[in-house]
């Protein structure tokens, strides 16, 4: 398993020049929306199938994708870089005019797509509109280690408050969090998959409360769980 996934330092994929007569991107190269810079990018999918993901986290992507054709579920795309919509948003209503202007923002990336493949967080997000729940494929590489041969809690705790923030914003669009409690049953060992269980319990103005449990592949070990508040930025007020 450890060296399944460390088998991961290549390059996946490369921008090619568009010509008369060239075949299109492919369904993992996707051109984004404009960043916070001016310049038009294309941004690697990241949530789908790499040569470092274990069988069985294969096995549960593709029993997830059958699901989402029926349309119930959807799966969610992520990229290292911030490629969607709600940048804008972000943009003119939540960011401080210096910071949207300064260098750093060209040069940011999300905290969980920042190692190679196979070393640090695989996951895949696929959410249910209409049950309010989301499910969190997740591998953590030998990059994420706490005690020897066990995913540091840290780790896991950041991936309960992505897998939260999927699910609130189901609802709310865009949120942060606000308070996060989370119960630690068992060590998860170190590039096993987990599977992580988020719904939305209860909606208050802009207060969106979550619960979460965490469990192996095969949903007999409880190794967390987690409740959590999120809240819905209001345009209105300053979050700096």
């Amino acid at each position: 398993m450890l060296r399944s996934c460390t088998a991961g330092l290549r390059s996946l994929w490369a921008l090619r020049g568009r010509r008369e007569g060239a075949a299109r991107l492919s369904a993992d190269l996707q051109p984004a929306r404009r960043l916070f810079s001016t310049e038009k990018a294309v941004h690697k999918d990241w949530a789908l199938p790499n040569p470092s993901w274990s069988k069985d986290l294969k096995l549960l992507f593709d029993q997830f994708m059958k699901k989402c054709e029926d349309g119930s579920w959807e799966r969610l795309p992520s990229c290292k870089h911030t490629c969607t919509y709600k940048s804008e948003d972000f943009k003119t209503y939540f960011l401080d005019p210096q910071l949207v202007e300064g260098e750093g923002l060209s040069q940011a990336q999300l905290f969980t797509r920042g190692f190679e493949d196979g070393l640090g967080f695989e996951y895949v997000i696929f959410n249910n509109n209409d049950e309010k729940r989301t499910v969190c494929l997740f591998q953590g590489g030998p990059y994420l280690q706490g005690i020897p041969g066990f995913l540091h809690g840290g780790a896991i705790a950041t991936m309960i408050d992505v897998a939260f923030g999927s699910c609130a914003a189901i609802s709310g669009g865009a949120v942060m969090t606000a308070n996060l409690n989370i119960n630690f049953k068992r060590p998860v060992p170190l590039c096993s998959v987990v599977v992580i269980h988020s719904q939305l319990d209860k909606l208050e103005g802009r207060k969106l409360f979550v619960s979460c449990n965490v469990r192996s592949v095969d949903e007999k070990t409880l190794y967390s769980e987690a409740t959590g508040l999120f809240i819905k930025l209001d345009p209105k007020k300053s979050s700096t």
